[in-house]
């Protein structure tokens, strides 16, 4: 024993050395073949594309929501449908592409997914929901989601809708007060956004009079809303954001959205590859989502306890139970069927998801609305003339079926979808079939495009909807009258509601009929009242969604002011 103690203190420091060769030697292979061998047997080598240096790229071209239209628009003019462009530099091929039939391959083939980076990214953010997981696990949770958002369900759900909307419109009607001229700009009720200062404004001075109505931020706004209604109709909550921002769940929510839609840094992108780094030496932005959704997970928690034994109550005394989402899915959790159960972290991590996804996306596509209002006073006239013969905003009936609503918000949903584009990982090779051949240089032509295992496509869903091969030459202007005459919409295109908006195949918003109607409810109760004018111009940004800011205010966020007086003062 002794003997080989003492030839293991001998031995160890040849051990190490030669761990750390080999260790070095197999890097040294891995950065070989990831930047030298790989790409010379890449297919996407064959495909026409934009140029660059070795460690050049093309993400401001194609990710920058103010400069990719153009990008769009001059490179499928030279290069055709479909072509390559570099990721990470010439080693990082990605394929693009723009055609029906592609884009219809890759959102609904099992042969690809969501990369496992964007995977770790939305777990970290709002953790392992539906939104964030792939393959069998993301269709059995879809499935168990599923009747929460069928038409029975959004017909419960509806006056919920009405109800909210009818509160902002109330609560702005105060704001404005007995004369909608002379009143300065808002002071926001209780603290204000995290990052900004109680009494800055928006491109406006705060003791500055308005001659007509008042400016607010419809991004602010329509977030505090939309966040009550997901609270109700997603968990019988009652957060009250639009009277209490103070409210704990709602003040980390909004925190936790402020944090990421910072840029990431070198750390958060080195995170994102080797998550262990994050777990040693978390960054600051790691931090504030860490104790934001602790927050929201001890909320969701004590929510979860009471739905649970207001749905075992209902079912003892033969009461119907709640009808939210939540209570949905604990009654589904009581089968004794195991593949209709969820854990209470899997509930959370619902919870977390609803938040989002419920919440944040559909209160910018409502911001967004009100802008393209703003901008086109006429089109504004047409819509409250429209909501003048509605004769109840509570009939969802007829709300559902005021054409010119329908095409204000579809033409909204085209112009301003939530996600900027959405990219897939080959998880196996596959060959991406073409309705669009593609010439390559040596003047042959492809009907497929073989791809091969670890392969990145990028899906440009704003590209896609503001294409003028498919909407013609006004693809970029807000023109809702497109959408009142169904013989001129494109025959084919692909995505629900014929918009990419909510994506396609197995992967595609599973909320949008939600989401589109609660968008009606709000924009008809508050087109009906309320004339909405630009005060500032505004440009986009990406973050995990696109989101407005004043231009030259980026460091001040997401932010969308506009003017709001009432329509009789007019």
């Amino acid at each position: 024993m002794a003997k080989l103690i003492l030839w293991l203190l001998e031995a160890t420091p040849k051990l190490l050395f030669a761990s750390l060769v080999i260790l070095i030697l197999r890097g040294a292979l891995w950065a070989l073949s990831l930047f030298a061998l790989a790409p010379l047997s890449d297919p996407l080598r064959r495909l026409p594309g934009p140029r660059a240096g070795y460690w050049g790229n093309h993400f401001w071209e194609l990710m920058d929501p103010n400069q990719s239209p153009k990008t769009h628009d001059v490179w499928t003019r030279k290069y055709g449908q479909t072509w390559r462009f570099h990721g990470f530099g010439a080693f990082d091929l990605r394929l693009i592409t723009f055609d029906f039939r592609a884009v219809g391959h890759v959102l609904n083939s099992p042969s690809f997914e969501k990369p496992l980076q964007t995977q770790r990214f939305l777990s970290r953010l709002i953790g392992q929901g539906v939104f964030a997981k792939e393959g069998q696990e993301h269709r059995w949770q879809r499935r168990i989601l599923a009747p929460a958002f069928n038409s029975v369900a959004l017909k419960e759900m509806y006056p919920i809708f009405v109800q909210k909307a009818g509160e902002l419109r109330e609560g702005w009607d105060k704001i404005i007060g007995p004369s909608s001229s002379s009143m300065p700009y808002p002071t926001p009720p209780s603290t204000p956004p995290p990052g900004r200062r109680d009494g800055d404004n928006l491109s406006v001075s705060s003791t500055k009079n308005i001659p007509h109505g008042i400016v607010l931020d419809a991004c602010d706004w329509m977030n505090r809303a939309t966040l009550d209604v997901i609270g109700l109709a997603g968990f019988g909550f009652h957060f009250d954001s639009l009277t209490d921002r103070c409210e704990q769940v709602c003040a980390a929510f909004r925190r936790m959205l402020r944090a990421a839609e910072k840029p990431p840094g070198f750390q958060e992108l080195f995170a994102v590859w080797f998550p262990i780094v994050e777990d040693i030496l978390p960054s600051i932005t790691t931090k504030v989502i860490r104790q934001s959704r602790k927050v929201i997970n001890n909320a969701g928690r004590r929510i979860v306890a009471v739905k649970r034994e207001e749905v075992a109550q209902a079912l003892q005394t033969d009461d119907a139970p709640a009808r939210d989402i939540l209570s949905l899915l604990i009654k589904s959790n009581m089968s004794t069927d195991p593949a209709r159960r969820m854990c209470d972290q899997e509930l959370m991590d619902q919870i977390s998801t609803l938040l989002f996804a419920g919440s944040d996306t559909t209160s910018l596509a409502i911001a967004w609305c009100l802008h393209h209002l703003s901008l086109n006073p006429q089109i504004q006239k047409r819509l409250r003339e429209e909501l003048q013969s509605l004769h109840s905003v509570e009939d969802m009936g007829m709300v559902d079926s005021l054409p010119y609503l329908n095409a204000v918000v579809q033409e909204t949903l085209r112009l301003c979808p939530p996600a900027h584009s959405t990219i897939r990982v080959a998880v196996e090779d596959d060959l991406i079939p073409l309705s669009h051949p593609i010439e390559l240089r040596n003047g042959t032509t492809m009907h497929e495009v073989p791809i091969r295992k670890g392969s990145y496509v990028h899906i440009p869903i704003e590209g896609l909807n503001m294409s003028e091969d498919i909407w013609g030459k006004d693809a970029r202007i807000f023109n809702p009258d497109r959408w009142m005459y169904p013989e001129r919409l494109p025959v084919r295109h692909p995505g629900l509601a014929n918009v990419m908006s909510f994506s396609q195949g197995p992967s595609s918003c599973i909320g949008w009929r939600f989401a589109i109607l609660e968008m009606k409810v709000f924009i008809s109760t508050l087109a009906r009242d309320f004339t909405f004018e630009p005060v500032a111009e505004i440009r986009k940004f990406n973050t995990i969604v696109t989101r407005p800011y004043v231009k030259g205010e980026l460091e001040d966020g997401a932010q969308l002011p506009i003017r709001v007086s009432r329509s009789h003062d007019h």
